[in-house]
């Protein structure tokens, strides 16, 4: 199970915008967004690249976050090692502003 879809609309609920608002960002419909974000259809790379510039955040991670962890192939500590560099990129968003500047504590 490709797990692209759910890292999608995980970016778009932690910037708070709503599927309206990132439809237009990305220049799509809503509904094409919505069945990309339930699985339906998949993102092709320019999407994914509309979504590394709005986001600021490199298409790589966003491929990262999206990795499949459910898989018994995966060790412990392959799993440690992911989720350690999500919650660094997900850090790293959470410290940028809506125009993408680091925030001033």
């Amino acid at each position: 199970m490709n797990m692209l879809n759910e890292a999608l609309r995980l970016v778009r609920v932690f910037h708070d915008l709503n599927q309206t608002q990132l439809a237009e960002r990305l220049e799509i419909s809503k509904s094409y967004l919505s069945e990309i974000e339930s699985g339906k259809k998949p993102a092709s790379i320019d999407l994914l690249t509309k979504y590394s510039d709005i986001f600021d955040v490199p298409v790589s991670s966003l491929m990262l976050f999206s990795e499949k962890l459910e898989s018994d192939s995966v060790s412990e500590r392959t799993r440690s090692f992911v989720a350690n560099k999500i919650v660094k990129i997900m850090g790293w968003l959470a410290a940028k502003d809506s125009d993408g500047n680091e925030k001033i504590a």
